[in-house]
């Protein structure tokens, strides 16, 4: 890191330049081969039988998907546009992202506040780059196909968390007043946003009361990770023992319970190493349970109110996953400004084809790229917001609520003057 950070700025955004256009490759693998009706257009990828061989410069970025326009009469014709732009997005992205972030738009130079440590910002850089990748594969998944894999979003979960205990100071930074005070400015420092960063840490976080959370929460996200169905049509029991019972015809549960025994050890081992790297893990384990939490609440009382699925299960392990990295406080601005992002293109194709349903994955993934960008003014705007303690979790459960009682209104009208048709 300090030998990167010793070369020449224009050295380093080339690099990364020609780092974004390898990234841009293995997001082209992700995004066809991970899907659920994978198809083998990518070079990387086990070729067509109908395809003819390929040669070396398929393999270049960019350049290589030219070449493989001859492909078309099996792919479909353009086929290869979308994964050379993204290629190209890639490429720009990433020196871009890197350049915002290490020039002061991140974090502002402000007087009477310490400038952040070169090093926590490279940290986090290399979390939102890594970020951004996964979320471009499971955008243009979810495009395709209406689903996220869960391929994409539990390793990324656990990149995130990962990242977190390693480099504390990868999350995003809030300007908090330097306790007690210095004798001279600067008055006030850039530190990694927490689970309590609107106030003190508490010791009890510290404790085996912390602790017991975070293990919580990881178990509780291995849980649901398993694939298992539940009904409550035949009462509140039957649909217990229902969902056991499908719980033990899977196959799955016993990589989810090998992985919440090996997660919690590792938990347990961050707990004991030192005060950062636990701060840093239990604001992202704390970021995963609201993140994913919020969601899977959305989904239920959609549900519930409209008798159909409102949400997918993988926006609940993608906003899980935007946690791990984020934490808590943007993954509620991102949930709550994605729905402006995604309107107009609702009404629009509504109006224009009649259907109504949407990916709401890749409006999510376009607010948290917003809101890393533009961190300062959202947390400028709404940071205050996060100082109200359990009074927050009450106005979120009110909310999920409303909301439920409004969808179901739109039910009502919908029956009334479409006659539920989808």
């Amino acid at each position: 890191m300090n030998a990167f950070l010793a070369l020449p700025l224009t050295v380093r955004l080339v690099a990364l330049a020609m780092v974004g256009l390898g990234v841009g490759c293995l997001v082209n693998v992700g995004i066809y081969s991970l899907a659920w009706f994978s198809r083998p257009i990518s070079p990387w990828q086990r070729r067509h039988p109908n395809a003819a061989p390929r040669i070396w410069s398929d393999f270049l970025p960019v350049v290589g998907w030219l070449g493989l326009a001859r492909e078309s009469v099996i792919h479909g014709n353009g086929f290869w546009v979308r994964p050379l732009l993204i290629e190209i997005a890639c490429a720009a992205a990433f020196p871009a992202l890197y350049w915002w972030e290490i020039t002061g738009h991140l974090v502002p130079n402000v007087l009477g506040v310490a400038p952040a440590p070169a090093v926590a910002l490279q940290h986090q850089f290399v979390s939102h780059a890594i970020l951004l990748s996964l979320m471009l594969v499971a955008t243009f998944i979810d495009f395709d196909e209406k689903t996220i894999p869960d391929e994409i979003t539990i390793p990324g979960t656990l990149c995130g968390l990962l990242l977190a205990a390693m480099w504390p100071t990868m999350h995003l930074p809030v300007a908090r007043p330097l306790v007690p005070p210095p004798a001279f400015p600067p008055l006030a420092a850039y530190q990694p946003l927490l689970l309590t960063s609107t106030s003190d840490w508490p010791d009890w976080l510290n404790a085996a009361g912390g602790l017991a959370i975070g293990l919580a929460i990881f178990t509780a996200w291995c849980v649901a990770l398993i694939p298992a169905l539940a009904t409550l049509r035949r009462g509140w029991w039957n649909g217990v023992r229902f969902y056991f019972a499908s719980l033990a015809r899977e196959t799955a549960w016993w990589k989810m319970l090998l992985l919440a025994v090996l997660g919690n050890a590792a938990i347990a081992m961050a707990w004991n190493r030192d005060g950062a790297s636990w701060e840093g893990l239990l604001s992202s384990l704390a970021g995963v349970a609201v993140g994913g939490g919020i969601v899977w609440a959305v989904r239920i009382a959609g549900r519930l109110a409209l008798h159909k699925e409102a949400m997918g299960f993988g926006d609940v392990t993608l906003m899980a996953m935007m946690g791990a990295f984020l934490g808590w406080q943007p993954c509620l601005m991102i949930f709550f400004g994605a729905p402006f992002l995604a309107l107009l293109i609702a009404v629009a194709q509504a109006v224009t084809t009649g259907r109504r349903d949407i990916p709401y994955g890749p409006y999510l993934c376009g607010m948290a790229v917003i809101v890393v960008v533009k961190w300062p003014w959202f947390w400028g705007q709404f940071g205050a917001l996060f100082s109200f303690g359990w009074l927050l979790p009450t106005v979120l459960a009110v909310c999920v609520v409303l909301m439920a009682a409004l969808l179901t209104l739109w039910r009502l009208i919908e029956g009334m003057f479409f006659g539920g048709k989808e």
